[in-house]
């Protein structure tokens, strides 16, 4: 069934949201709207500034002017609207530090209504996973943090105040992705906790989300036996329908999360993934960063159509799921309705502001007068060290402190190393200069670690810096800014110059 035609195509399309390439709408993207498609995804590939992407949108609206624009922003490491500089937020797992419900609120409403001035209707955010697990290579500083009363609290902040900018918020990934040691992005993770410790860890942040009216909730492609020992939740209708819909009482738009992603397209086939999902009971197909082109929608359009017509997907299912789809929609328009009562006001400093509160310094006792002093009062030399790459940031969003440090401290030198070119010596190039040791996740990397531990054995006055999470303190003085954003760097070299 190449070419469908009809209500039922129209349906199809209404049900996808898909990615596309390029500063300015395709003009298959353009021509769908007309056809039923009910929306579409933005990526950095997508954004240049606020102003190219509010011409954007209105584009998409010019053709349907109730489309729904989705981005995946989550205002920290990962990034979109600000991913070729950095955010100028600190993230969720610095506004879990400073846990501060009523802060959180702020810097998501900030948020929100400059996507709402973009255009932008719908946000993939807030990460709502507990990260009971430090070595989850994925999630990490997306997190609030490991505790669930902690995670719940924030993400209904973060729902209310980002919904309050006029974008819907959608919480992920349900059922909770914290506990994993395998990226989705390449595997299926498998959650083993039992039903009562899902009950009082993973899920916690969700109901959260529900009672504060969260309109999106995106599905995780994760095995969780105790909830069904089969199936992956974006496919199973024992955890969409049973447990989301029945016992969490969540009535808007299931989004899968992005259905190319090998935890399931290599088990289940890339529109088979799709299938599955809208009989179990999703309602929008994310077709992520890779499959960014009319044949992979419409692969998806066309397979879900003769999933209809052959029996497999019940006609029902697939038209609740577009009607969902609307009501969100219809969300959204009012949203934009009311927008001019919002007003962001003349500044954005509220991020800066989180940034700075997150920074936690931490002075190890009995280093027999080898601490550094800080603030540092001359330039200083900086070591980054590089960990594989996070698949969900983007490679190219900068991150680091030597570019900030060095505008308030000029001279000051930065190099960067990733694991196969880190030398025996890193802070060799210091020389008499103060030295700066900024690593992520040092806990996760054996090689960061051995190599931390040798520039600090020659130089036992460096400063660590932490942009991950600080799982494992070490140094005679350690900063930790519970992310890498351009916020958190801003923040960190503030404290080591005394600039705040």
């Amino acid at each position: 069934m190449s070419a469908p035609t009809g209500n039922l195509a129209t349906l199809a399309a209404g049900v996808l949201q898909p990615g596309f390439v390029g500063t300015t709408p395709p003009p298959w993207v353009c021509r769908w709207l007309g056809e039923g498609l009910g929306s579409v995804v933005l990526f950095a590939r997508n954004v240049v500034d606020t102003d190219q992407v509010a011409a954007l949108t209105a584009t998409l609206r010019a053709e349907r002017a109730d489309v729904v624009v989705a981005i995946d922003e989550e205002a920290g490491d990962v990034t979109r609207i600000e991913s070729g500089r950095g955010s100028s937020r600190p993230g969720n797992f610095a506004l879990g530090a400073v846990d501060d419900p009523e802060l959180t609120e702020a810097v998501a409403r900030d948020l929100g209504l400059e996507l709402a001035e973009a255009g932008i209707t719908l946000d993939y955010a807030p990460d709502a996973d507990v990260n009971s697990n430090p070595a989850n290579p994925v999630i990490g500083v997306r997190s609030f943090g490991a505790d669930p009363a902690l995670v719940a609290r924030h993400t209904a902040a973060w729902v209310r105040g980002l919904q309050s900018g006029g974008v819907a918020a959608c919480a992920k990934h349900f059922p909770g992705h914290g506990d994993t040691r395998v990226d989705s992005h390449h595997d299926l993770p498998r959650i083993t906790a039992d039903r009562a410790r899902l009950d009082a860890c993973e899920l916690a942040p969700f109901r959260a989300a529900v009672t504060a009216g969260v309109q999106a909730i995106m599905t995780g492609h994760l095995l969780v036996p105790a909830l069904d020992p089969q199936l992956p939740a974006t496919l199973s209708q024992r955890i969409l329908g049973g447990l989301l819909r029945d016992e969490l009482g969540f009535c808007g738009v299931v989004v899968t999360d992005a259905v190319e992603m090998r935890a399931v397209a290599d088990r289940y086939g890339f529109a088979g993934a799709a299938v599955r999902a809208l009989a179990a009971g999703a309602d929008a197909i994310c077709i992520g960063g890779e499959r960014a082109d009319e044949g992979a929608a419409r692969e998806l359009r066309d397979a879900i159509v003769a999933a209809v017509v052959s029996g497999e997907l019940p006609e029902e299912r697939l038209a609740e799921a577009a009607k969902r789809v609307g009501q969100l929609a219809a969300w959204t328009v009012a949203a934009r309705a009311d927008q001019s009562s919002r007003a962001r006001g003349t500044t954005t400093e509220v991020g800066l502001v989180a940034a700075r509160r997150a920074v936690r310094v931490t002075v190890a006792a009995g280093t027999d007068g080898q601490s550094p002093t800080l603030p540092l009062t001359r330039a200083a030399y900086v070591v980054e060290f590089e960990p594989p790459r996070n698949i969900a940031i983007g490679a190219e969003t900068p991150w680091g402190i030597g570019r900030p440090l060095g505008e308030l401290l000029p001279g000051t030198g930065t190099v960067r190393y990733c694991a196969t070119d880190v030398p025996a010596d890193p802070g060799a190039g210091a020389g008499s200069r103060p030295l700066v040791l900024v690593v992520r996740d040092l806990h996760r990397h054996d090689w960061m670690r051995a190599a931390v531990q040798r520039a600090l054995t020659a130089r036992p006055d460096a400063v660590v810096v932490e942009l991950g999470v600080p799982e494992l303190v070490t140094g005679a003085v350690h900063l930790a800014t519970h992310g890498a954003t351009r916020a958190s760097g801003q923040a960190a070299a503030e404290v080591l110059t005394g600039a705040r």
